[in-house]
């Protein structure tokens, strides 16, 4: 499919690839993995042809259709609503569809046989391009990215980078190409979408290449990962869980036969240089030599999982109450969030606050961090709380011609700069790298010197707001260690579930405008909500404070469940009638095109043509729905 052979890509007197191979098949899932800095992103746009390698080849065929995702799509602009940008993928069905609207038009005033013929010719090539269902896929694919039907009339200028970023993962999507180069898809997806978008990759039938740092989608999407690491690319077949095994026998395998090396010549330098001193012997030292000279020297093992070895602690420790919530109520015009919620934090709790974007996630934090003061209720800090607040917005706030140590310096003054240079060494910054400015810095190295700052700043309670963006799988290790380690509370959002699985103790969710709490790790919870059938409450328009919930946290919804398969049965009999209705007309509509007498209409073919179109994607649209309300009747009834 895509052979790329003795790749080396040089950036002025660095080769960033030296002389790299790897053989790309049909079908195969593939993560490209390996450290910031390493190439990942520069490989995918030297295979997509925006880059030009300095030697070596790459080989594919030349009908190959590639579809690629990178961050340079958030500059895409467009007043066109989101579902127009979208389905942009299907460049020749829109083609035909412009086509065959034009020739109906002329045939109101202008009919001939020659029409009529092209008219057939068009029309049959778009159904064999199965144009007449693109607008139902496109609407599928967008519903699974999050999206509201509501959503798909906007513009597309009217939403945020990260938004927009999923416009341009449904546009590629609906590409349906052979090969899909996905940089960092998950960097803009809430864990619903991920999940989604888990599924929808599973079943791709092309080969797929993921660049990412999260390893559960890795997990749960490859099934073979290559390692780009010193210039080279290194595969291991299968997902990123086989790979840590793999690559740990693999260093144990290499530190013996480097330990062993390095013995044997330790023995033959001693051996030369006893030589050395007898004339008679010179000639077996120079032998030897030139042996050791010959030698193809085995590498020691690097450590790529370096662990955090500062303790990240503070002056004062917090009171048992860290945040109280009472009757919190929040608002936007028209966008309810919470209602007369009540929740506490605790002294230690390490909180996992997910769902789905739109839900209030980012909301609740903000207030919980005093960023955001309008709202009805209580938010209360308890005492002796001392909190710093981490977002992605606040790279901005790093003074860009600061060196990285004078950053923290300037920020933390009580630390000396041996305890800064060992923070930073543990965020992945040694010896001279200390000394870069802020501004040279790539936006992962940004989060690292962040994260790193806001690690220093005394505070027993910090408020993390998507702290693994941009960051490669060995800073995310940092950051889980420096978690695990630290004595004092926090509540972190993330899509990242490896993080929030090793770190959390506690799992927040925002559900019918209420903060539900499940008391456990994150895997745990996955458990929990697998098993629960939700049924969401009726809220209703006005908050009325005498209504409060004492009781926060989350019950299975025992509801008998037949009564629930019974309400599903009468929805699915229901779609059924309304299916074989929308069939008869579907098959009316293809016998009226089928008349030879209404091609001599013009008016009558074009109106049997438009209803035809209206028809066939509504018939369409309702036997997906009756195939996803039968295998919710399925699970429900094997449960």
């Amino acid at each position: 499919m895509i052979a790329i052979n003795n790749l080396t890509f040089e950036i002025g007197a660095r080769a960033l690839y030296d002389e790299a191979n790897w053989h790309i098949k049909p079908g195969e899932k593939i993560g490209l993995i390996g450290a910031n800095g390493t190439g990942k992103t520069t490989l995918l746009k030297i295979i997509v042809g925006d880059y030009a390698p300095t030697r070596g080849t790459i080989s594919m065929a030349k009908d190959l259709k590639m579809g690629y995702l990178n961050q340079d799509l958030l500059s895409y602009q467009s007043d066109k609503s989101i579902l127009h940008v979208a389905m942009e993928a299907f460049e020749r069905q829109n083609q035909l569809h412009t086509e065959i609207e034009a020739i109906l038009k002329k045939l109101e005033t202008e009919y001939s046989d020659e029409l009529i013929n092209k008219l057939s010719d068009k029309q049959h090539e778009f159904e064999a391009l199965d144009g007449y269902s693109i607008e139902y896929r496109a609407h599928e694919i967008m519903a699974g990215l999050g999206f509201s039907e509501a959503d798909t009339h906007r513009t597309l200028s009217e939403f945020s980078g990260g938004w927009r970023m999923r416009v341009m993962l449904a546009r590629i999507l609906l590409q349906n190409p052979d090969i899909l180069l996905l940089d960092e898809p998950t960097n803009h997806l809430d864990l619903p979408s991920i999940k989604w978008l888990e599924t929808y990759l599973q079943a791709f039938e092309g080969a797929i290449i993921i660049v990412s740092h999260d390893r559960y989608f890795l997990d749960r999407v490859v099934k073979k990962i290559v390692e780009s690491r010193k210039g080279k690319l290194i595969p291991y077949a299968g997902n990123y869980t086989f790979y840590v095994e793999e690559k740990g026998l693999r260093s144990e395998i290499q530190s013996g036969q480097f330990k062993n090396q390095q013995a044997k010549i330790k023995q033959e330098e001693k051996l030369i240089e006893r030589f050395r001193a007898k004339a008679s012997k010179a000639k077996m030292a120079q032998s030897r030599i030139k042996a050791l000279d010959k030698m193809e020297r085995v590498e020691d093992v690097d450590n790529d999982n370096p662990e955090v070895n500062f303790s990240f602690k503070f002056s004062k420790p917090s009171g048992r109450h860290v945040i109280r919530i009472e009757d919190l109520t929040k608002f936007y015009p028209g966008v309810p969030i919470l209602k007369n919620a009540t929740a506490t934090i605790e002294k230690g709790d390490k909180i996992a606050l997910i769902g789905a974007n739109g839900r209030g996630k980012s909301t609740l934090l903000r207030i919980i961090a005093g960023a955001d003061t309008n709202f009805e209720g209580m938010c209360e800090t308890g005492h002796n709380v001392t909190q710093t607040f981490f977002a992605q917005h606040q790279l901005e706030a790093l003074h860009m011609d600061n060196e990285i140590i004078r950053e923290l310096q300037a920020f933390a003054p009580k630390h000396s700069e041996t305890e800064l240079r060992s923070i930073l060494g543990c965020f992945l910054f040694t010896g001279d790298d200390v000394f870069k400015k802020i501004k040279v810095l790539s936006g992962g190295e940004k989060s690292r010197v962040a994260l790193a700052k806001a690690l220093t700043s005394d505070a027993n309670f910090l408020v993390l707001d998507e702290p693994t963006n941009h960051l490669d799988i060995a800073s995310v290790n940092i950051l889980i260690q420096s978690i695990q380690q630290y004595e004092g509370t926090c509540i972190i959002v993330s899509h990242d579930r490896y993080m929030l699985d090793n770190v959390a103790n506690k799992i927040w969710f925002i559900e019918d405008q209420e903060i539900k709490e499940y008391p456990g790790t994150y895997a745990e919870y996955e458990v929990w909500n697998s098993k629960r059938v939700y049924v969401p409450k009726k809220i209703e328009e006005t908050p009325k404070k005498e209504e409060k919930k004492a009781e926060v946290k989350p019950k299975v919804v025992t509801e008998d469940k037949n009564k629930e398969l019974k309400k599903l049965n009468q929805t699915l009999q229901k779609l059924e009638e309304e299916i074989a209705e929308q069939e008869k007309e579907v098959k009316a509509a293809e016998a009226e095109l089928a008349k030879e007498e209404i091609y001599s209409d013009a008016e009558k073919l074009s109106e049997a043509n438009r209803r035809y179109q209206q028809l066939s994607p509504r018939l369409l649209k309702a036997q997906a729905e009756w195939e996803r309300l039968a295998e919710e009747i399925m699970e429900l009834e094997e449960k």
